[in-house]
């Protein structure tokens, strides 16, 4: 039995990299800069699944394009606004998305604006440079 053919639309870290290799046909988009609409369309013909980031518009023509092969769209992304949801709900494509990846991130983020403007951090660096 064939692999399931999946693209990728941007590298992600090696452990889950790894997994989809391990079981899948990968196309993988290396480069530094996401792919074009253009370049997203010929990559995805006739994929069972898609792998975006939230930069990465999956519209009903990047479905229409994939074909009928496509199974699955993941978004490596806490939302999914890039991923027109109504036609993927239409055509029985189920989507999943990577909920609470941000959430220690964010709150480590708080912490250190809360701790600069507390400290006054930002003044004290522009007076030290002048």
């Amino acid at each position: 039995m064939s692999k399931p053919k999946v693209f990728i639309t941007r590298r992600i870290p090696d452990s889950g990299l790894d997994m989809i290799f391990e079981e899948c046909e990968v196309d993988l988009w290396d480069q530094e800069l996401p792919p074009t609409k253009e370049e997203l369309l010929q990559h995805v013909h006739g994929v069972d699944g898609i792998l975006s980031l939230l930069s990465d518009s999956i519209d009903v023509e990047v479905m229409e394009t994939a074909g009928e092969n496509l199974k699955v769209i993941s978004n490596y992304a806490v939302g999914f606004n890039n991923i027109d949801v109504q036609e993927a709900t239409k055509r029985k494509i189920p989507i999943g998305n990577t909920p609470g990846v941000l959430t220690e991130a964010t709150a480590d983020f708080a912490f250190a604006l809360m701790m600069s403007a507390g400290r006054r951090v930002v003044e004290a660096s522009d007076e030290i440079i002048k």
